[in-house]
């Protein structure tokens, strides 16, 4: 690359957007917080993530009661059908277990998504303790600077 090229590119690139370093907010936003939007790049509801974690531990706790009921019955229609002679004993059998495979994934699948979002709303909380601490660190900063400057 030949110095007058290099020049250029700096011209070019100073023309386009004045750079700037910015502190305590990030740049305005269109149909940011002036416009009455949210502020800032991550926006977590709590009340959606509570409904959401709710209807989890909701389901959970409603299908398993239900689930081993469905199962306890199955088992006990399949052992009278065995002991009877039918071969359709075995085959409900076979059903009962698949079932029971079948509802834990669930089980378990509901678990996982309502703990995951208690760890998330945990997570975030912990998130803006951080976020608070380091904007009060750099308004205290801020402040020094002020002081020196004698305003």
């Amino acid at each position: 690359m030949a110095w007058d090229e290099w020049e250029q590119l700096k011209a070019d690139a100073a023309t386009r957007q004045p750079t700037r370093m910015q502190l305590n907010h990030p740049p305005p936003e269109p149909g940011g917080a002036g416009s009455g939007g949210q502020q800032g790049d991550l926006a977590v509801n709590r009340t959606d993530l509570a409904a959401i974690g709710d209807a989890a531990y909701e389901l959970r706790r409603d299908f398993g009661r239900t689930s081993e009921h469905a199962r306890a019955a199955s088992q006990k229609a399949a052992g009278g059908l065995k002991a009877q002679g039918f071969a359709l004993g075995s085959a409900l059998d076979h059903v009962a277990a698949r079932w029971i495979e079948q509802s834990r994934s669930l089980l378990d699948a509901t678990a996982h998504i309502s703990n995951h979002l208690d760890f998330t709303k945990g997570a975030h909380a912990g998130d803006e303790v951080h976020i608070a601490a380091t904007v009060s660190n750099i308004a205290t900063l801020d402040a020094g600077f002020d002081e020196r400057k004698g305003s």
